[in-house]
């Protein structure tokens, strides 16, 4: 689980942190059911406010992670999910931020509602179990 410990560890690492796609984060909490790059201050918003978040743990060679993302893709195109806010966090080049997180691999799942850990999933790919664990976060 992460604490503010280990988040005030990753703020003060942010400004080095590569975003998954190349591209950052310029601020602010992501748009409703949308893949945003990992940021410590937009993720610390979207706890503060709340929200319903996804933060997935990949890496760009990752098959089980491809199979996720195709997955969270299609689930987050229900209604139900339009307000879910989804970090990806790059396995290979956010280190600091798995360690945070304590997650031991990539391809892990880790819903919240607001500032609460509900639960976290490694490696599963049936479309039912992840959108049970989605489903958490409602």
């Amino acid at each position: 689980m992460i604490n503010r410990r280990s988040l005030l560890g990753i703020a003060a690492g942010a400004a080095a942190v590569v975003a998954f796609a190349g591209t950052q984060l310029t601020g602010g909490a992501a748009a409703a059911a949308e893949n945003t790059a990992f940021e410590v201050a937009a993720f610390q918003a979207a706890q503060a406010s709340g929200k319903s978040i996804l933060v997935d743990i990949r890496a760009w060679w990752c098959p089980t992670c491809a199979r996720q993302k195709r997955i969270i893709s299609e689930l987050i195109k229900k209604s139900k999910f339009g307000d879910l806010v989804i970090f990806e966090v790059d396995y290979d080049r956010q280190k600091s931020v798995v360690r945070a997180f304590g997650a031991w691999r990539q391809s892990t799942l880790i819903v919240f509602k607001g500032a609460t850990e509900v639960r976290r999933s490694v490696a599963d790919t049936r479309p039912a179990a992840i959108e049970a664990l989605l489903d958490l976060t409602i």
